[in-house]
């Protein structure tokens, strides 16, 4: 900013001694604007030049225009850095106009702050250093102070320069000379829009002059608004999609694996997954617990077992891998059993056989004496074995020896002599019957005696333990085959009278000697029957066997044919009955 010769600004300067700066060249008239947010037609900032000669190697104060080299300012946005007051939003950026550069040795000028400060009634424009509102002015004239002038003072001032005025250097490089530019033209918009504020200007020009700019840079707040309400609505969508997020560990089979899910409970997790479980599977926790970020599910997947234990086979699930793991969770005490695979051996899903045989104890007597043994033998007969005790010959056990031997079961050993008898025993013979016409019914013939055979047998004479055993018959053979008796049964009907001896009391003839039983036999065994007849009398007369054997009937008949040849002789007791 330059001040005529005269100028009560120039006054105090001149008596100092201080040398003033040239009058500035004629700028030109910068070219029309660009199009309104069209793409700016500068380069992006990069990091921030090297300092000139005359500029001093340090960062300005908190408040200067440049802080620690970062990431480069964006056009646009309020520049607050060199005490502008309110923020003002700037339309994209214009580009500047080549100009004309200043007289001889003017980068280190100095620029002589009124004594109202700029931004004043009467301020000029801001050709140096930046306007000093409100709270900034303090600051910025602190940091301007501090700052030392390396170049030579510039002569050309006018009598209005303030010989206390703070010595400001000019900032270096590209972006430096943009906001100076900027600065001294009262913004990119005032300088491109509106005429420059003439020195000595009112503070009402300048607050007209800032009206134009507030309006024209609320229009692309306004177009900015939707954009920041889809940019807020997808930051809550997205912190919605964050929160649902769930980083849980799923464990299956032993084999854990951390993964990110929006399921909502265990059973969702699963479904997702493709995971199907059964009713022999373990899920932990439970299907339908909800989940929480750092949870832990647990997954078992059940394996079928056919499981022989102590020689009864069973179908059993269980969730371990391994076979040692199955026995533990069934429950089964494995030591010192015998399995039928290792006990480190996998088990998969489709399962496995397992036999398995616990260890037992077992007595033996055996010998008069007692053994007790520990075993998981198979059979009795291992477990003798393994006992040692030895099986000879014949000898056996209480039990069967292919038996499986049972905890706390008690065997005796038999210890057996064998021997050999052969006898010759007789073969009962056979009786057969034959009907013969000739004989009177009741009567029968022996035609034919029978004779018993004689057999040949072989048996075992078995000693246990020294105590002798019934013999057991082994083998037999027939020396000669028993004959066979023939009788003859007469079918001819007897006669019911005999001559000569009808109308006799016979009944109480057999009364008196027999007491009227068919059966009647004496004392003496001689004499038998209804009549008492004796054997030779009896079948002398037609009769057969024995009288007693005889029907009643018959016995009547033979009775008459007797008092026929002889009377009443046979019977000196009671043969006076037949008359009375």
């Amino acid at each position: 900013m330059s001040h005529a010769p005269g100028s009560p600004h120039a006054a105090p300067r001149a008596a100092t001694g201080t040398p003033s700066y040239d009058p500035y060249a004629p700028r030109e008239p910068y070219g029309p604007p660009p199009e309104p947010y069209a793409p700016p037609p500068y380069e992006p900032y990069g990091d921030l030049e090297p300092l000139g000669a005359y500029e001093p190697y340090r960062p300005h104060g908190e408040q200067g225009a440049h802080g620690p080299s970062g990431p480069p300012e964006r056009y646009g946005a309020a520049y607050g850095g060199h005490g502008h007051g309110a923020h003002e939003g700037y339309d994209p950026y214009e580009p500047y106009e080549p100009y004309e550069p200043f007289g001889q040795a003017q980068l280190p000028r100095q620029a002589i702050a009124p004594p109202g400060g700029y931004g004043g009634p009467g301020a000029p424009g801001p050709h140096g250093a930046p306007e000093t509102y409100g709270p900034h002015a303090p600051a910025w004239a602190a940091v301007a102070d501090s700052l030392p002038v390396t170049g030579p003072p510039v002569t050309g001032l006018g009598a209005d320069a303030d010989p206390g005025g703070a010595v400001v250097p000019a900032p270096g490089g590209r972006a430096a000379s943009r906001r100076a530019a900027a600065a001294a033209n009262g913004g990119r918009k005032r300088s491109a829009r509106s005429a420059a504020p003439r020195p000595g200007a009112g503070a009402g020009e300048r607050s007209g002059s800032r009206a134009a700019p507030r309006e024209r840079g609320a229009e692309p707040l306004r177009r900015l608004l939707p954009q920041a309400l889809v940019v807020a609505f997808l930051a809550g969508g997205t912190s919605a999609f964050i929160a649902g997020d769930k980083a849980v560990q799923l464990s299956v089979d032993g084999r854990p694996r951390t993964l990110h899910t929006f399921a909502g409970d265990v059973e969702e997790l699963l479904a997702d997954e493709g995971m199907a479980v059964g009713e022999h599977d373990i899920v932990a926790p439970g299907r339908h617990h909800d989940l929480a970020s750092g949870d832990r599910v647990i997954v078992r997947y059940g394996r079928p077992v056919s499981l022989t234990l102590d020689g009864e086979r069973r179908q059993v699930w269980t969730t371990a891998r391994t076979v040692d793991g199955a026995l533990r969770q069934l429950g089964v005490r494995a030591e010192g059993a015998y399995l039928s695979a290792s006990r480190s051996a996998p088990i998969g899903r489709k399962g496995l056989d397992l036999d398995v045989r616990t260890e037992r104890t077992v007595t033996f007597m055996a010998d008069g004496r007692e053994r007790t043994v520990r075993t998981n033998a198979a059979t009795v007969r291992e477990a003798i074995e393994q006992a040692g005790i030895g099986l000879r010959g014949e000898d056996t056990t209480s039990v069967d020896p292919e038996s499986f031997p049972r905890e706390g079961q008690t065997i005796s050993v038999m210890r057996i002599s064998a021997d050999e008898e052969v006898k010759e025993e007789p073969i009962d013979f056979s009786t057969e019957r034959r009907e013969d016409p000739s004989l009177y019914k009741g009567t029968e013939v022996v035609a034919q005696r029978g004779e018993k055979g004689v057999e040949r047998v072989t048996y075992s004479l078995r000693t246990v333990n020294g105590v002798k055993q019934k013999p057991k018959k082994i083998r037999s053979e027939v020396v000669r085959r028993p004959r066979v008796e023939i009788v003859k049964v007469g079918t001819k009907a007897r006669p019911t009278t005999v001559q000569g001896a009808e109308g006799l009391n016979w009944n109480g003839l057999a009364q008196c000697e027999a007491g009227g039983r068919p059966d009647a036999v004496d004392p003496s065994g001689t004499y038998g029957g209804l009549y008492q007849f004796d054997t030779h009398t009896w079948q002398s007369l037609g009769g057969d066997g024995r009288p007693q054997d005889a029907p009643a009937e018959e016995q009547t008949m033979r009775a008459k044919k007797l008092y026929v040849s002889r009377g009443a002789s046979p019977w000196p007791v009671c043969g006076r009955k037949l008359h009375g």
